[in-house]
């Protein structure tokens, strides 16, 4: 068996998809996926339980992780813009095994992304109707669990239904949307750090590292998770009009600007209210309702309902893609790679990847699963690294006008290093789950993907 056959890339040839993706669309698409749950949920919970007012420099080693993962990514889209993020890129420098398990953990993390935000968003809005004295029935508001008397949640299936409905429309069109609640994420930022400075108490900030090393470290774990997203990006290259230029601008621009707002909205909420007091589950928005303005943090908790959204679109948007580049290689099936000929997108992958999202936000309670979404991020990205290690052998040095990775080796071992490392940091449990999780893939693989590979034609 040539498990390891390779993708040949022409640099060329251009896809069937429409070109029409500016640099402005790709940063607004970057930060739609990365800005999210991760500012408005993670940062007051990993403050109280991790790392106390020192949450601002697990970011800081967080984002120098991501970095190094987003430079090889950048380099990568360079190179090689075409459809598929490190599917396609890890297709054409280590062959189609390796191909297939990037794109496995990939699907994984996009689809568990996509159902996890629609049921946070469902929890919101419930929240929401609650405060207006009106309940859905207990059945139709969580996933199954019977022993809480929940079956169906019904407000995350609504939310998928209508983001993959909105995700089948043109590129431009589809990430209009997510632009727009884009703007209205940072009309909400700013106004909280506009106000929140003046609320800020030094002394709050002490004891500054609470939790000591291992409270930064294990801080940084956690909130690593809240810069993925990034990788969207990469996704986008076949609809791009300058990919080789505009997608590693696009990616790397997208987490510095995701990188400052952390840090800065951080600082600012751990100021305002002791770090102690803030495993809330809405710790912006609490932060304003901690000084008395109630009305500004009611604004911002509807604001961060709204803008969940754009997590939403961005990742189904990036499934949908992946599932059609994927699929065009035979390693899933090949009705996936219909383009729809009125908006030119990928229709039914589209549909596909909502019916799949829709099942597990609807009936599945999602913690259990969380952890597997980091472990399957990080492993792809352990092989982003490792592939620029083959890219740069096979291919040489970038040409000019391509991104290039600066201090080669040192920098791609560096990210390998550091994404085992936060690896390492997750439960037995996690590890478990993972094994079946790898076992599966490579059941799909042999008994599908290796047979109907495009490859076997050639």
């Amino acid at each position: 068996m040539e498990l390891f056959r390779k993708k040949t890339f022409n640099p060329a040839e251009r896809g069937a998809l429409k070109r029409t993706l500016t640099l402005k669309d790709l940063i607004l698409l970057g930060i739609g996926a990365i800005i999210g749950t991760g500012i408005f949920v993670i940062t007051g919970q990993a403050t109280a339980n991790y790392a106390g007012p020192a949450l601002s420099i697990s970011f800081v080693v967080a984002a120098i992780v991501v970095i190094l993962s987003g430079l090889c990514f950048a380099e990568f889209a360079s190179r090689v813009p075409i459809l598929g993020g490190p599917y396609a890129y890890l297709y054409v420098v280590f062959g189609e095994v390796v191909a297939w398990f990037a794109g496995w953990f990939l699907l994984w993390e996009f689809m568990l992304a996509v159902a996890s935000v629609a049921s946070g968003w469902s929890g919101y809005f419930q929240g929401f109707l609650s405060s207006l004295g009106l309940d859905l029935p207990t059945a139709l508001t969580g996933g199954y669990d019977p022993q809480a008397g929940t079956y169906v949640d019904l407000v995350a299936a609504i939310v998928v239904v209508f983001v993959t409905f909105w995700v089948t429309q043109e590129a431009k069109k589809a990430l209009r949307l997510n632009n727009a609640m884009v703007w209205v994420k940072f009309a909400i930022i700013a106004l909280f750090i506009v106000v929140g400075v003046f609320f800020v108490k030094p002394a709050n900030w002490q004891p500054f590292t609470p939790f000591g090393a291992k409270g930064i470290f294990d801080g940084a774990a956690l909130v690593f998770f809240a810069f993925l997203g990034f990788d969207a990006v990469a996704m986008a290259a076949e609809e791009v009009k300058n990919p080789q230029k505009d997608v590693p601008r696009g990616i790397i621009g997208s987490i510095l600007i995701a990188t400052v707002l952390y840090i800065v909205v951080t600082l600012i909420m751990s100021g305002i209210v002791p770090y102690d007091q803030l495993n809330v589950s809405d710790p912006v928005a609490f932060a304003m309702r901690y000084v008395g303005h109630d009305f500004l943090g009611s604004v911002i908790a509807i604001g961060a309902i709204l803008t969940l959204l754009s997590v939403t679109i961005s990742m189904m948007y990036s499934l949908a893609r992946l599932l059609y580049a994927i699929s065009k290689d035979g390693l899933l099936p090949r009705f996936m790679q219909e383009i729809d000929p009125k908006h030119q997108t990928p229709k039914k992958a589209t549909l596909v990847a909502g019916a799949v999202s829709l099942f597990f936000a609807a009936a599945f309670p999602l913690e259990i699963l969380a952890e597997l979404t980091n472990i399957v991020a990080l492993s792809y990205l352990s092989l982003m690294g490792l592939g620029l290690l083959k890219l740069r052998k096979t291919m040489g040095p970038p040409k000019k006008g391509e991104f290039k990775v600066p201090f080669v080796p040192l920098l791609p071992v560096l990210s390998v290093a550091s994404c085992v490392f936060l690896m390492l940091q997750l439960q037995g449990i996690t590890w478990i789950v993972f094994a079946i999780t790898l076992l599966l893939g490579l059941v799909i693989y042999l008994g599908y993907g290796y047979k109907h590979s495009v490859l076997n034609d050639k």
